[in-house]
């Protein structure tokens, strides 16, 4: 309690500090993550892009699933990206890296083809449902970074996927 104490005094100290600050100090509070802010008034265009990958990781499913040898969108990762989609759009400053992955079967080369093209179908998507393709870049790891390790189907089925990171 001493500690958290001498914290937010500390934190107080340097806030009032700060000539743009339009608050009072004594608004300061700890959240559950163990961050400093104004609580439930918050304003996320305020925020840092590792705050941003927060809020995104903690609101929003970020995985995309597919099948074998396949990038088309499912009827369920349709829901995925629609969440994403409004959760973009609710935040506009954010950038976003979708990352394709694929399992460990077929050649280094075919997988890192495999998973640009699952990448790409995501960021198709979300182009066209309004997503400025400014806010969003691509990469694929290929069979390179397995979510699961294990040669069997259960493994494979949750390393054919793609992935959005808010940068």
């Amino acid at each position: 309690m001493k500690s958290k104490l001498l914290t937010l005094v500390m934190i107080s100290g340097l806030l009032a500090g700060c000539s743009t600050m339009d608050k009072p100090s004594d608004m300061v509070v700890q959240n559950e993550n163990g961050t400093f802010g104004w609580g439930e008034d918050i304003d996320i265009s305020s925020l840092k892009a590792t705050d941003y990958a927060k809020r995104f990781e903690s609101d929003v499913d970020d995985i995309v699933f597919f099948s074998f040898n396949q990038y088309d969108l499912s009827k369920d990762s349709l829901d995925t990206l629609k969440t994403q989609i409004d959760w973009l759009k609710d935040h506009p400053k954010a950038l976003v890296l979708i990352e394709g992955h694929a399992d460990e079967r077929g050649t280094r080369e075919y997988n890192l083809a495999l998973g640009e093209r699952r990448a790409e179908s995501i960021v198709q998507y979300l182009i066209a449902n309004g997503i400025s393709s400014a806010r969003i870049k691509l990469i694929s790891y290929g069979k390179e970074r397995p979510m699961v390790s294990g040669s069997n189907e259960e493994a494979w089925s949750k390393n054919r996927r793609a992935v959005t990171k808010v940068q």
